[in-house]
């Protein structure tokens, strides 16, 4: 049954009215303000419910408020901060709709709520009336926090707009009643049946290196499975979840696998994004470990991205000197790239993984069902390492890229399970052939990377994300290829034609060229000076090459940068 509201929680400055009224009017729906509900109710502010009849009271006005506000339909509903702490009333809301959680950092909301403070028209906020207001949104967001993740759809609003976020709303809104609506589904209809489903039949490679083979199991919803698979493998007395603030909702479910076969399992959350991968998180997560009493034989799981899969192998590697680990990769990009391979690092100021190490991993679960909650900007840059896998060596795999872009743009589950599929195997396949990147073959899947890596380094990590650097790298290195005659002008339109297909950027205006250069010297592909630089020589066709002219280099740099 379709849910006709969408209930919008979430922390103070999150921007639940804001965004509230831009989805209503995307959707042509009403807009509720529970908190302007009960003032209107209450002929009083809300800041004086509390002082004269104090939190209990307010409380209790704002849950009959939203029992009856809920009785409606076709309505957007921006609720209070602390509303989603009642159990009562996240009964109430998931009852009657769905619910969107608004996530913002500290940071964001500290910046959001003092423009508010200066605006003359805003009321105040009790439960933020401290002596040390950063302190208090920091411990008040952490008690409600488990709660926030109970939500059905959660959108991270730091760098989105109004309606940027609006438009996220709403996206999560439609999958939500889609996906309740093929649970509930007779098995007689035409629904489509999970892509992949048993432990057995979702095994898309071995990967087979120096310190023992593993799987890579690819499936639709199967991070249920996570328990019975660990047991499969190993038989851990216990675990220990390495995951970031974004993705709270899957390590919990990673979390609830894992102790509903037993294996006491416990949490460590960083902050997202690249600037969390350095030494220091990980002397966090080793003191966490060590008051934990962690042991060799005991387990550690990487539950996220890219960057929480690098620092959790590399805590995993060092710590008592090596601790049995497994990636569960939750983004596109990581189930393409990062999760596989061993590639364990943590990055200096100087760049990116300067410190890391080959660790391989005891197996890799990709549920491709979690892609779901990704904002489009996250898959698209997860799409840019596939899509590289079709140019450097398959261009079967490019083809079906080409053919089915709204397919598997969408998500479809066969189609779009299959692709991560093959895409994770043919990585699977280069590590298994050159596990530690010593006999030229790993190398190849850096296509792009080179440029890329400096682009990411040039504009402090914040600009791009890493697909879409890597993209741009790739338009790159097609240039050079192009110039030293590897590549046809068709070859290279190809390229940007898939890419721009995928909406992914192919130049990088407004970005100082030479600073690039400064960083790629500073790659680790860098020998004796010199760049080795992976190009194609056709599709499907990569190869290294160390002999790319520096003046060649900064034509193309300047092409795709003014």
């Amino acid at each position: 049954m379709t849910r006709s509201n969408v209930f919008i929680t979430g922390f103070s400055g999150a921007g639940k009215t804001t965004i509230g009224r831009e989805t209503a009017g995307l959707l042509g729906w009403t807009f509720v303000d529970t908190d302007d509900e009960i003032v209107a109710s209450q002929g009083m502010a809300i800041e004086d419910i509390f002082s004269r009849h104090g939190e209990d009271e307010f409380r209790r006005i704002e849950r009959e408020t939203l029992e009856r506000v809920a009785r409606a339909d076709r309505q957007i509903v921006a609720t209070g901060g602390g509303i989603i702490m009642d159990e009562r009333n996240r009964a109430v809301m998931e009852a009657n709709g769905v619910v969107v959680l608004l996530e913002a950092r500290p940071e964001t909301i500290l910046q959001r709520l003092a423009e508010q403070h200066a605006q003359d028209d805003v009321a105040a906020r009790p439960m933020l009336e401290a002596a040390d207001v950063e302190e208090r949104v920091r411990s008040l967001k952490a008690l409600r926090q488990f709660n926030y993740t109970l939500a059905h759809w959660t959108v991270h609003t730091d760098f989105l707009t109004p309606a940027d976020a609006a438009a996220e709303v709403v996206r999560g809104f439609e999958m939500v009643n889609a996906r309740l609506q093929s649970q509930s589904a007779s098995p007689d209809d035409n629904s489509v049946i999970p892509a992949n489903a048993g432990i057995h039949g979702d095994t898309a490679a071995q990967v087979r290196t120096s310190s023992g083979d593993y799987p890579l199991w690819v499936g639709w919803d199967i991070i249920e499975e996570l328990g019975e698979r660990v047991r499969s493998v190993l038989d851990p007395p216990a675990a220990y979840i390495i995951s970031d603030n974004y993705v709270q909702t899957q390590a919990r479910r990673a979390q609830r696998a894992m102790e509903g076969v037993g294996i006491p399992t416990h949490l460590f959350f960083i902050p997202p994004g690249e600037q969390s991968k350095t030494l220091e998180t990980a002397q966090h997560i080793y003191h966490w470990l060590a008051s934990l009493k962690a042991e060799r034989g005991h387990l550690i799981l990487a539950v996220g991205g890219g960057v929480v899969g690098d620092l959790a192998g590399f805590v995993a590697a060092t710590y008592l000197r090596g601790m049995p680990y497994a990636q569960v990769p939750t983004s596109l990009l990581a189930m393409m790239d990062a999760a596989i391979g061993g590639k364990t690092a943590v990055d200096l100021p100087q760049g990116k993984n300067l410190v890391g190490a080959f660790y391989q991993p005891k197996f890799v679960l990709a549920d491709v069902s979690t892609l779901q909650t990704l904002p489009p900007r996250e898959l698209a840059s997860g799409w840019a390492e596939a899509i590289k896998h079709g140019l450097i060596m398959d261009d079967d795999l490019l083809s079906t890229f080409e053919s089915l872009p709204d397919e598997i743009q969408s998500l479809e589950p066969e189609i779009a399970t299959d692709v991560i599929r093959r895409s994770m195997a043919i990585k699977a396949d280069v590590v298994s052939q050159d596990e530690k990147e010593t006999l030229g073959i790993r190398v190849l899947l850096n296509y792009g990377h080179t440029i890329g890596h400096g682009i990411e380094a040039a504009t402090g990590y914040g600009r791009y994300l890493h697909g879409e650097a890597v993209s741009i790298g790739m338009m790159g290195a097609a240039n050079i290829g192009w110039q030293m005659g590897m590549m046809s002008d068709s070859e290279v339109e190809r390229q940007r034609s898939i890419l721009a297909t995928y909406r992914l950027p192919l130049d990088a205006r407004g970005v100082d060229p030479e600073a690039v250069s400064e960083a790629m010297l500073s790659d680790k592909k860098v020998s004796a000076g010199a760049i080795r630089w992976v190009l194609l020589d056709g599709i499907g066709n990569a190869r290294t090459r160390n002999d790319v002219p520096s003046d060649m280099v900064r034509t193309v740099l300047n092409d795709l940068m003014n």
